[in-house]
């Protein structure tokens, strides 16, 4: 067993072990939450490096520089309620209007896509265009980083290709052609080995990041996919389609697992919970389900809004599930009761987009309205409200704290 990466969870805190076992790559996370918060984090390293196998190759010096890391920028509830969010920078480039946004994982890297067909990096932290992708010959629609390393970018056109660039250099290392229709949507696996893709053709695709080539094609929705995601366990991977249903597909063995079926009208948005177990979706039929994922069966409908659900997520630990509307409302759900905690009111047209931050002390939403609103997620009370757009278009909000 040979170690390959350490990867730090702020919230929940924890490490996330990458290890070479045999020919296969294998992940495993251990929890920290309450380690770090024992009275003698050296002696809590030397018992972690004795208790946990996979630690031991670490070795207690290392962990508990980790635990004194993750301790420091640890905050209270308090803290993060009563931080005050401004403009930092102002991002003017792309001469039409942008499509989508993305961060890596420390949030120092930027990436903006649009309609001029151009993807644009940028330091978050001044402001500067650090790199023009250039390529696409259509709008370029869906973004992402290879998070948590954030070495590579994937950008999806409208042009019907996929495209894989470096980060540091913007070189073009390749393009991803098989699709028929235009491709919304790209994700990483939580190892950057694979690429998926979800086009208006219907299909989804993967790709291996380091070759390039084509290793599987999945068929089974018959309209088109709106939305994809891989598990953080890597093995699964899901894709949602206007024509109201969600397959979940098994990596390994490239089969449908299973077709979520229940929906009424066009999937929204439909995403993993952070331990695999659990899918929640949003449609346009006014409801939110939470469903397993090793049976498929449908656990629970939310039925609290009166109009489509634009937006879903869950939290960091899947103890809470939040909703957006175009009623103009969010709800908070508690993820297992199902029982509504609290609705977020004051957003004056419909709530596009709703995201956690990592912590779950705080809730994001934004609107067409023109507005983004930061709100406690206990008491529903709006902490902060900022008018930052000039169009009524919000594509991405993205929350680390």
């Amino acid at each position: 067993m040979r170690l390959q990466k350490l990867l730090l969870t702020h919230y929940p805190p924890g490490i996330t072990v990458e290890y070479q076992h045999g020919e296969g790559v294998h992940t495993t996370h251990v929890d920290l939450r309450e380690v770090i918060c024992a009275a003698d984090l050296a002696e809590a390293a030397r018992d972690l490096a004795q208790k946990v196998p996979i630690l031991k190759k670490i070795g207690p010096m290392k962990i508990h520089h980790i635990l004194q890391r993750l301790q420091h920028e640890s905050k209270t509830d308090a803290e993060i309620s009563s931080v005050q969010f401004e403009p930092h920078k102002k991002l003017r480039a792309h001469v039409m209007p942008l499509t989508n946004c993305a961060f890596n994982k420390s949030g120092s890297r930027a990436i903006t896509g649009s309609y001029d067909r151009l993807c644009k990096v940028w330091d978050t932290a001044n402001g500067t265009e650090l790199l023009t992708l250039e390529g696409h010959r259509n709008v370029v629609y869906a973004l992402a980083f290879n998070n948590p390393f954030g070495d590579k970018i994937a950008t999806g056109s409208f042009d019907r290709t996929a495209k894989l660039w470096s980060t540091e250099t913007g070189k073009c290392h390749h393009t991803f052609k098989g699709h028929t229709g235009e491709i919304v949507g790209v994700s990483f696996n939580p190892h950057s080995t694979l690429l998926a893709t979800g086009s208006m053709d219907n299909t989804s695709m993967l790709w291996d990041v380091r070759t390039g080539s084509d290793v599987g094609r999945f068929k089974g929705h018959s309209g088109e996919i709106i939305t994809i995601s891989f598990s953080e366990c890597g093995k699964y991977l899901l894709t949602g389609s206007f024509d109201s249903t969600v397959n979940v597909w098994d990596i390994g063995t490239k089969r449908n697992m299973h077709t979520l079926i229940g929906h009424r009208s066009e999937i929204s948005n439909a995403v993993f919970s952070k331990k695999s177990d659990r899918i929640l979706s949003g449609s346009m039929d006014g409801t939110a389900k939470v469903w397993d994922v090793v049976s498929g069966i449908c656990i629970n409908t939310l039925r609290g809004h009166t109009d489509e659900v634009l937006d879903v997520a869950f939290n960091a630990t899947g103890t809470r599930i939040a909703t957006a509307s175009a009623d103009q409302t969010a709800k908070i759900y508690d993820a297992y009761s199902f029982e509504c905690l609290v609705t977020l009111t004051g957003h004056q047209n419909e709530i596009s987009k709703v995201v956690f931050n990592s912590a779950a002390t705080l809730v994001l939403t934004a609107s067409r309205d023109k507005t983004a609103r930061i709100w406690n997620p206990v008491t529903g009370q709006c902490l902060q409200k900022d008018i930052l757009m000039r169009s009524s278009a919000v594509p991405s909000i993205i929350m680390e704290i």
